[in-house]
């Protein structure tokens, strides 16, 4: 094992500990409301997303196989 492996381990388990230690204290304040509104929003954009996606890798694919007609066609 070199010596790199061996800070990045404690390097990660620093952070964990600190991760775990933050959602503790979190956890013990006051609770927190959750906007059903925000959530809804949040998983629009995410569908949004994926619609935009999907149609610019159908357009490349519908230009791909134009492209390739035309060459083949000349």
């Amino acid at each position: 094992m070199s010596g790199e492996q061996i800070t990045n381990n404690s390097v990660e388990t620093q952070t964990m500990e600190g991760e775990l230690h933050s959602l503790k204290n979190s956890s013990s304040k006051k609770k927190q409301r959750v906007d059903i509104n925000v959530l809804l929003n949040n998983v629009r954009l995410a569908q949004k997303k994926e619609k935009m996606e999907s149609t610019i890798f159908f357009g490349l694919v519908a230009a791909v196989i134009l492209v390739t007609g035309v060459i083949v066609s000349i």
